[in-house]
């Protein structure tokens, strides 16, 4: 039988609802389904229609545009969006998924501050992903640089490979940030990669998240490894547009990175090789040091910096810095 001009993998493409941002949780709805989007992932924030079950099933039986994923609301402005627990905002998103029939859900690692949850967390992942089918990709961060200082914000790790989780999501905006190497990161997480945020970065220690192929980051090399694996998550579209000028730059900017995604996801055979596993995750969560560098905040509610909001306050429990 003849071997296939091309090989595409069964990884649906998907828009952030962050992607659109300052527009609203219902125009990446409708955005994603006139551009042909495979699904969204909602990013759960201050807008409360993000926070509404009802209000996104009906949006995405209206446009219909499958809900993928679901991002629990663990940045810095979303502190009390579905609670100030953070145990409670992953069962009330592990709940939504399992609601809106989305297979994802992707959590950010702990705040340095969150003593207690940040010391759980790595066992908290493993049972909570051991009692549903969602899977809890945790997403890898990046060191907050300032001048010649960096903001420890993240426990156990900005990243994430250094420790033991079921399910990882790579945020190449995020690589690009920490000046660290994205394909050595994917080869590190090896098949418990079950999610991907695209978006591309230029190294800055702004979060940039540019439309792929627009940056420095292996953008479209990452698509063509999952092209010529058995990669089976989902790949998002998760890019910042907050400075196009009028809705339709916003739409044209959201086309462009879904064509790019779309032609590098399909490889030719040839080209597209199979790539070496480690072995899989361990039966239990594991025991190590935790260490810990941290991330820094990016603009829209893709990342840490959101719209204007109130500051958080975390008396006598500030991040600790060190100088390089």
């Amino acid at each position: 039988m003849a071997e296939p001009v091309v090989r595409v993998p069964d990884a649906k493409v998907a828009l952030s609802t962050a992607s659109v941002y300052p527009e609203s949780t219902a125009t990446a709805f409708e955005i994603a389904g006139r551009l042909g989007y495979d699904g969204v992932e909602v990013m759960v924030w201050t807008d409360p229609v993000s926070q509404d079950i009802e209000a996104l099933r009906r949006l995405s039986d209206h446009h219909r545009v499958p809900i993928l994923a679901i991002h629990a609301p663990c940045l810095l402005i979303t502190q009390r969006v579905w609670s100030t627990d953070p145990w409670t905002k992953l069962l009330r998103a592990r709940s939504a998924a399992e609601r809106l029939g989305a297979s994802t859900v992707v959590v950010h690692p702990p705040f340095r501050w969150q003593r207690q949850y940040a010391r759980d967390f790595v066992s908290g992942i493993w049972r909570m992903a051991g009692e549903t089918d969602v899977r809890f990709a945790v997403e890898n961060m990046y060191p907050w640089r300032y001048r010649d200082r960096e903001v420890l914000a993240y426990a156990p790790d900005w990243d994430v490979t250094k420790d033991d989780y079921r399910h990882f999501t790579v945020d190449l905006s995020h690589t690009a940030t920490a000046r660290s190497d994205a394909m050595a990161m994917v080869e590190r997480m090896g098949d418990r990669l079950g999610h991907i945020h695209l978006a591309d970065g230029n190294g800055s220690a702004k979060d940039e998240h540019l439309v792929p192929g627009r940056g420095s980051q292996p953008c479209a090399e990452l698509l063509e490894r999952l092209a010529g694996s058995a990669f089976d998550g989902h790949v998002v579209i998760e890019v910042n547009t907050r400075r196009a000028m009028s809705s339709a730059e916003r739409e044209a900017d959201l086309a462009e990175a879904l064509a790019f995604t779309r032609l590098h996801l399909a490889a030719a055979p040839s080209a597209a090789r199979a790539t070496a596993q480690p072995e899989g995750p361990s039966e239990g969560p594991p025991t190590g040091p935790h260490a810990g560098p941290a991330a820094r905040t990016p603009a829209g509610p893709s990342a840490e910096t959101r719209p204007p909001g109130p500051r958080v306050s975390h008396a006598g429990t500030r991040p600790r810095t060190r100088r390089r």
